[in-house]
């Protein structure tokens, strides 16, 4: 959470980006004070990519007419469209929003945000165990979150990220190629329509992966 001030406002505005952890996180909005909320269509709801989307306090929505600083960040100008005729001022996602309309179906069918945040924590949980296990230490001790997870490389290992990146995608898994840290480390996300059963699978991959390195 931030705070964040538009041309025009007297106060600042707390905004949260829940990019990755909306649907999947509880969010205490009015005991956080939070006025501005943006999440996307993929991530912890599980839809597709393809729109991010904004809930906030209308009154700050309106206060921002004609602010916007590029064409496609016009959200009010987007939101007066949708209030006229419900669509989108040019091509509308179609199969975006129609994977984003079935993803709360899912939502509710697991057991809602409580049951889905369980499932991620078992998969970080999980995950975690098995990679120590492999000789992979976790970047973070504390404040680790379900979401994804940052693991140190093993002691002495002269493998390369691409090399094992390439094999594991071959066995039908794919590892997040990026990385935050200065230091030599790499992410695994535990999100999305994965179970307890992935994990296994692509553990099992790195170790028979580790295996041909010796």
């Amino acid at each position: 959470m931030f705070p964040a001030t538009h041309r025009g406002a007297r106060a600042p505005v707390f905004m949260v980006d829940a990019m990755s952890s909306f649907a999947c996180v509880e969010m205490p909005v009015e005991d956080w004070h939070i006025d501005v909320m943006v999440s996307s269509a993929n991530k912890g709801i599980q839809g597709v990519p393809g729109f991010s989307f904004i809930i906030c306090r209308r009154d700050i929505l309106e206060a921002s007419a004609d602010k916007a600083r590029s064409l496609s960040m016009d959200l009010y100008d987007q939101w007066r469209v949708m209030e006229k005729d419900g669509k989108w001022r040019y091509t509308s996602p179609t199969h975006v929003v129609l994977a984003f309309a079935q993803a709360p179906r899912e939502l509710d069918e697991e057991g809602g945000i409580a049951a889905r945040a369980a499932r991620y924590a078992e998969n970080q949980r999980l995950l975690v165990e098995r990679m120590e296990a492999l000789g992979f230490r976790v970047y973070l001790t504390h404040h680790q979150g379900p979401i994804i997870t940052t693991f140190l490389y093993p002691e002495g290992a002269t493998f390369s990220f691409a090399e094992m990146y390439d094999y594991i995608k071959a066995r039908g898994y794919v590892l997040y190629p990026g990385k935050l840290t200065e230091e030599e480390t790499f992410r695994i996300g535990n999100i999305g329509d994965i179970y307890p059963a992935d994990i296994m699978n692509v553990t099992d991959a790195l170790a028979d992966f580790l295996a041909e390195q010796r």
